[in-house]
């Protein structure tokens, strides 16, 4: 569904974004991949950071580097 948010848009401007969103609908789903895989567990940004990086609060600024 599709919903005008601002604006009063006339019907040959939603006709042209509604053929937008189908067409590039029917790209991704004819892709020879399929539909968007989710990432490998080696490009998470997660596993860099193995702790918890420090709250802010009094000398918080002592606390800000990561550990080796």
């Amino acid at each position: 569904m599709i919903k005008v948010v601002r604006g009063n848009p006339t019907p040959e401007e939603l006709a042209a974004a509604l053929a937008v969103v189908r067409a590039r609908a029917a790209a991704v789903a004819d892709a020879p991949g399929g539909p968007a895989r989710a990432p490998e567990g080696w490009s998470d940004p997660a596993r860099i950071a193995r702790t918890p990086r420090p709250h802010p609060g009094p000398r918080a600024w002592t606390r800000s580097f990561w550990p080796a």
